[in-house]
């Protein structure tokens, strides 16, 4: 993840980038991410259980019903290595390519896949900075809970506008800030006291989750999100706030 007023034009962009609460240079921080995923990939599930209370199930539902997958389209959902997403979207006959720069968590989906008994569903090692798809090819780019990660965010959203087809949709599915309050407070208190120790419990990994509670602290809130996809060229943005923004989906459209 990058500092959100960054930019990637490399006489003014920033030395260093956020993990969690610390700062280190941007291959670090790539370095450092992998590693985290890699450590929970196994326990993936377990993971977003202790974040969400479990509500993860229940929010990549909705998001799903938001992004519309239809038969015969294309579409790539990046980060998405475990198969969360692209089995929900697959169920539509939807084409969908799963992309993750983890080959740990991919393997995960890969074997969700098979105990599934689906195929049909292409798997590729990407950076979602650099993506190696052509232009204009796919009708929709999902991410969920995986763009706070991103060393550069905004080459991640260049990227996502530059491999859609014009009239391609974009939605994100990321942690935010709610705005609800009492509620905040509440959160707060439980991410930052009880899911390192919820890691540490049923991981015997303090660390690692540590880390993701830190990266959604720092990720950007609803609106300079959203202006960050406006900034990469999409139009008609939206974010829709789930328990006030605890949790966002944030969409848009190529022309």
């Amino acid at each position: 993840m990058t500092d959100p007023a960054s930019t990637t034009d490399p006489d003014t962009a920033p030395a260093t980038v956020s993990f969690g609460y610390a700062e280190v240079s941007p291959s670090e921080k790539t370095e450092r991410v992998g590693a985290v995923f890699r450590n929970v990939a196994a326990r993936y599930d377990l993971m977003n259980d202790a974040m969400s209370g479990g509500m993860h199930r229940l929010w990549k539902d909705r998001f799903v019903r938001r992004v519309k997958p239809r038969a015969g389209e294309s579409i790539l959902d990046m980060a998405g290595g475990t198969g969360d997403i692209a089995f929900r979207l697959a169920r539509s006959g939807a084409q969908v390519t799963v992309a993750d720069i983890n080959g740990a968590m991919l393997e995960v989906g890969q074997e969700r896949a098979v105990k599934r008994a689906l195929s049909g569903l292409v798997w590729t090692e990407q950076n979602a900075e650099t993506l190696t798809f052509g232009d204009a090819a796919f009708d929709a780019y999902t991410i969920a809970f995986g763009i706070r990660n991103v060393t550069h965010i905004d080459k991640a959203l260049a990227e996502a506008h530059r491999v859609l087809k014009r009239g391609g949709r974009f939605f994100c599915l990321e942690f935010s800030t709610t705005l609800w309050p009492g509620f905040a407070e509440v959160y707060d208190a439980y991410s930052h006291r009880m899911v390192p120790r919820l890691g540490k419990l049923l991981a015997n990994d303090e660390d690692s989750y540590r880390y993701l509670v830190e990266s959604i602290r720092r990720f950007p809130d609803m609106a300079r999100f959203k202006r960050m996809i406006d900034d990469a060229g999409f139009v008609r943005s939206h974010v829709e706030p789930v328990l006030g923004g605890l949790v966002a989906i944030h969409s848009g459209w190529r022309i």
